[in-house]
């Protein structure tokens, strides 16, 4: 029999959580400098060099991706729930400011352009995200202050690769490998330079804000979240419901089809503008590698669509998803989880991609036509959002026919782009234990892998917050058997428990669930293996090779969906 473990057990990570919570209590702005000691004292594993001089290029180029580009003029960030949360404190007017977004985290934020960051939150989730990333970006601005202090503005200026000398020595002046500079370069872009201006020019002292941050809050957001949704796609209370909580791309191009009915332009786009790919195209061709021609368009179609030229094609992908019944639903005044609305009797057959047809005849996908279930697909939310998102939705519908979670996750015993089933979940939010009986096995995605392995029979840890764990905190969940790290299963499971029991979730037991009457599942693609040093997203991101798994997962998900409405349907 399983047992519940305090896996988080980190006296430092709780006092600086207790910390965090205390002075956020205030109703004025707190400066994050008085976070600094604690935060560095937790020797977070995404933030080992915290208490040194060295800077920790890792730490500073995951926290550049996860917030805005305009952080690097901000003074103060303020957190609210709703439009409301934000009038009642001062700010009516929040939504007129620029939008503005992070590259690596979904959050709906707005800059006023005089140092003023506005971001909406679902949870404390996303507390424990932001502070910890305002903490580590202060930090690591903080030393590489004082030493391009020590540098002349115009040494500054020239400091670039395509001077490799001078390059090189810019980096061993801010004590860093010339990897370690090419790699925060290659995040930077074009804004490097200027970036290392305003590093030098002034500290970093950001303050905080919280508005509220009541339960009632967070609940107001998340009804506000699904009227939108009702407004946006009208679905019927009556229609049983696929829930999917993944990403807003992968489930509608299988789907729709879109992309592989755009390959000659997609191909001479690829051919006069992207050398990278034109060499993964010409490799697929000579049967060089094992990537998948599906997913290479899909993967191109993105990134013509960012093109001047793509942008006429975006509207027309929009039309062409509507005509199959994919309903594409954005958040309005509130968090950032977009939705899909995917009506099955709609999709068409022809153009659907066909890794999910089957041969014409008795087992053809014109079985669809006949039925009368949708797909709720959402953004895969932040943490105890997930919480929050699948109790509103289950209270909006009549019936659940299965939930299906795909999500990212670091792996202690993985590499990045392999796929995890757990079919047990240590949750740190409600220090429950859930056993559960996965629907999927490592057969069902092994077939649509090309590059990673599949990992099945795992057991998962869903942690508070990425910044929150240290080398202590790992070693036990890996004595435990735990090798999969995630955020949002635990709370998803939460959720479960409560659509099939008369009481809310407990605390601290060891909870089973089974004998469910719907369908359940759950996996992750690695995307950080954190006892690989630098192998997470604050060394890179997954681009065209992280799509393998992502994919792979996808089409699992639909391939179940669509077996189980056929035999729904056909009886």
């Amino acid at each position: 029999m399983e047992r519940t473990v305090p896996i988080r057990s980190s006296e430092e990570i709780d006092l600086y959580l207790r910390t965090i919570y205390s002075l956020l209590r205030s109703t004025n702005e707190v400066y994050i400098r008085t976070l600094e000691g604690v935060h560095a004292s937790t020797d977070s594993s995404l933030h080992m060099q915290a208490q040194g001089d060295q800077p920790d290029t890792s730490a500073l180029i995951y926290t550049l991706l996860r917030l805005p580009e305009e952080i690097t003029r901000v003074n103060k960030v303020i957190l609210g729930q709703t439009t409301s949360s934000f009038a009642e404190y001062g700010f009516p007017n929040v939504e007129s400011w620029r939008e503005v977004s992070a590259r690596a985290r979904r959050r709906k934020c707005f800059y006023d352009g005089e140092g003023l960051l506005a971001c909406y939150i679902a949870s404390r989730s996303d507390i424990d995200d932001v502070v910890p990333c305002l903490t580590a970006l202060q930090i690591e601005w903080n030393k590489l202050h004082f030493l391009l202090n020590t540098i002349e503005p115009t040494q500054i200026e020239v400091a670039l690769p395509a001077n490799p000398k001078v390059f090189k020595k810019f980096g061993d002046l801010l004590r860093l490998s010339e990897d370690d500079l090419a790699r925060l370069y290659t995040v930077l872009g074009d804004a490097f330079t200027e970036t290392m201006l305003i590093f030098r020019d002034r500290k970093a002292d950001f303050t905080i804000q919280l508005l509220s941050g009541s339960l009632n809050d967070y609940r107001r957001a998340t009804v506000g979240w699904w009227e939108n949704i009702v407004k946006k796609s009208q679905p019927s209370r009556q229609r049983p419901v696929y829930f999917v909580s993944s990403n807003t791309h992968s489930l509608t191009n299988l789907l729709s089809g879109y992309a592989l009915g755009k390959k000659s332009d997609l191909l001479q786009h690829i051919l006069e503008n992207e050398p990278v790919l034109e060499a993964e195209w010409n490799e697929i061709n000579q049967g060089e590698t094992q990537a998948n021609v599906e997913n290479f368009y899909f993967y191109a179609m993105k990134k013509y669509l960012g093109t001047d030229e793509g942008q006429p094609l975006v509207q027309e992908q929009i039309d062409f998803e509507e005509e199959r019944g994919i309903w594409r639903v954005p958040s309005m005044h509130s968090f950032e989880v977009e939705a899909n609305i995917i009506e099955l009797d709609k999709l068409d057959t022809a153009t659907i991609d066909p890794r999910l047809n089957f041969p014409i005849g008795e087992d053809s996908l014109e079985f669809l036509k006949r039925s009368d279930a949708l797909i709720l697909n959402i953004d895969y939310p932040l943490g105890y959002s997930a919480y929050n998102l699948l109790t509103k939705v289950a209270e909006s519908v009549d019936e659940i026919l299965g939930i299906y979670i795909m999500g990212k996750a670091a792996s202690l015993n993985g590499a990045r782009g392999d796929v995890i089933i757990p079919e047990v979940v240590y949750d740190e939010h409600s220090q429950n234990t859930f056993i559960f009986s996965n629907c999927f096995t490592a057969r069902d995605v092994a077939s649509h892998l090309s590059f990673g392995t599949v990992l099945d029979n795992q057991k998962a840890v869903t942690v508070m917050g990425t910044f929150l764990q240290n080398k202590n905190i790992m070693d036990v969940i890996y004595r435990e058997g735990y090798t999969d790290i995630e955020m949002e299963a635990g709370p998803y499971l939460s959720a479960v428990y409560e659509l099939t029991r008369p009481q809310r979730y407990p605390i601290n037991e060891i909870v089973t669930l089974n004998k469910l009457n719907f369908d359940l599942g759950i996996m992750h693609y690695v995307s950080d293996t954190p006892y690989t040093k630098g192998k997470n997203l604050g060394a890179g991101a997954l681009s065209y090779f992280g799509m393998d798994s992502t994919y792979a997962v996808s089409l699992s998900i639909l391939k179940r969906i669509i077996a189980l409405e056929k035999e729904r349907v056909t009886g």
